[in-house]
């Protein structure tokens, strides 16, 4: 799913492009789209878009008399900048918005459709779509360390909630528990001063970074390929790659669709966290320090 770096990447390219124009046409490919019937989505055909903007994971257009266009990309969703009189025609196309620079074509490459569009009228109706959480990037320490403590979960588990951090998920709260240090099952109440401290400040290096990177890319050309698996990471998709900092290699727990990666010599102590199906399986055969699983790979 993108994250907040990711979204800005897209905001980056979408202002030049569709801010102050006319959204022209509007073809709405996929009937699972569009989850709102007032107002109308095609009243806005010829409305110019005021501004862009993000409320979490989301991607908002402004247009006159407080309407807005809320989009939610979810896992598969990807936008794409196509040339004047492109239309949605291929099978993961879900709608197209012409402009007079090009059309930007919203797709999906899963079959579940889980990607939505949302029109609401009203800053209150729009304000149902903020989960609550804090920016990252804006916080302070002492705001940082009210979310964190607010609920006692796994570190994982926290940062990747929309209700205690904005924009933050899969992808980005595993290189930040790299870089700090940290073991993604740490319960927050158990974090001392210090490595809250540190924690804060991985999230804001983490985030910047790559923020700063993505923009600086989708300011020549538009994002072709938003994916949470990007060569330069340190953990995140790196299942068995040798660490980059201690050349252990990468592990993995798996929850449902979402898998956790982490370093067990940087972030764990030597110690392998327990993949909820496979410690079931193996029972008493589960290895339970990365010298135990080297050898069983040996």
């Amino acid at each position: 799913m993108p994250e907040l770096p990711d979204i800005t990447s897209y905001l980056v390219a979408l202002r030049p492009r569709i801010v102050g124009r006319p959204l022209e046409k509007i073809q709405i490919k996929s009937p699972f789209l569009v989850r709102t019937v007032e107002p109308d989505l095609f009243s806005l055909a010829g409305e110019s878009v005021e501004d862009v903007s993000l409320i979490g994971k989301r991607i908002v257009w402004h247009f006159a008399g407080e309407r807005f266009l809320v989009f939610h990309l979810m896992i598969a969703g990807r936008f794409h900048w196509k040339k004047p009189g492109v239309r949605a025609a291929g099978k993961n196309d879900l709608g197209a918005f012409a402009f007079p620079g090009g059309t930007l074509m919203l797709t999906e490459a899963s079959k579940q459709k889980r990607a939505s569009l949302h029109v609401v009228q009203g800053k209150s109706a729009l304000a149902q779509f903020d989960r609550g959480g804090l920016e990252p990037l804006a916080a302070t320490l002492e705001q940082f360390r009210a979310a964190l403590m607010r609920e006692n979960h796994t570190l994982k588990r926290a940062l990747a909630d929309p209700r205690l951090f904005s924009g933050i998920g899969n992808a980005y709260s595993d290189e930040i528990l790299f870089a700090a240090k940290l073991s993604p099952v740490t319960l927050t109440s158990r974090l001392s001063e210090a490595e809250i401290a540190s924690l804060f400040a991985a999230v804001q290096s983490t985030l910047q970074h790559w923020t700063e990177k993505l923009n600086a890319e989708a300011i020549d050309s538009f994002p072709k390929k938003v994916t949470a698996f990007q060569p330069e990471m340190f953990v995140h998709g790196k299942f068995e790659e040798p660490c980059r900092q201690c050349g252990t290699l990468i592990q993995r727990i798996r929850y449902a669709e979402y898998e956790t990666n982490y370093c067990p010599r940087c972030q764990t102590g030597g110690k392998l966290l327990a993949d909820r199906s496979l410690s079931r399986l193996l029972k008493d055969d589960w290895p339970r320090t990365i010298e135990e699983w080297e050898e069983q790979r040996k």
